[in-house]
Formats: C-alpha cells, structure tokens, sequence
C-alpha cells in the first residue's frame, strides 16, 4: 500500500523560496495604466452595443467593468509601458522626500 505524504516533511527539502513583498508603487503605477487604458478604450468604442444585439441595461452595467479587467489583463501582458515611466517617478519621488510643490 501507499503511504500518505507528510506536508511538514517534504516542505523542509524543498527548495521554493516564498515570493518577494509586492511593491505597493509599482502596483498602483499598473493599476493607474489599466486606468487610462480602460478610458481609452471605452473612447475607442469598446463597451456596450445598442441595438437589436444590445445587452440593454445589464450591458451599461458590466461595461465598464469587463474593459477594467480587460485592461489590467493587458497591463499584465506588458501593456504600453507606461506604468515603467509612472514607477521611475514615483520611486524619484518617493527618494527624494516626497513632496515637491
């Protein structure tokens, strides 16, 4: 017969480093591209269809939403580059003391 696995045991040979803290900067330099992508998008005429092959008001809804999330899915695939820019600035920002006027 077989024997059941020890979780604890074979946790301890293993060789998986646990993922590095998130940068809180870096995330809100992504999810301000999705931001301007999602615009641009609905700008561009992605959302809902009116019409005989309209979704009607469920539709004018969940739009926005789906073009949200589709945005975030772009950013993840490397999007435009803009959150690099966005990052670089706030992190000289964040270097420099902060608060420039």
């Amino acid at each position: 017969m077989t024997e059941p696995i020890d979780t604890a045991r074979s946790a301890q040979g293993s060789a998986v480093r646990p993922a590095p803290p998130p940068d809180p900067l870096r995330a809100a330099a992504e999810e301000l591209e999705a931001t301007f992508l999602a615009e641009m998008l609905g700008a561009a005429g992605l959302g809902p269809r009116g019409g005989a092959f309209g979704g009607g008001p469920a539709e004018d809804q969940v739009s926005s939403l789906l073009r949200m999330e589709q945005s975030r899915a772009i950013v993840r695939a490397g999007g435009l580059g803009l959150a690099e820019s966005i990052h670089a600035a706030l992190l000289a920002r964040a270097g420099s003391g902060g608060d420039r006027r």
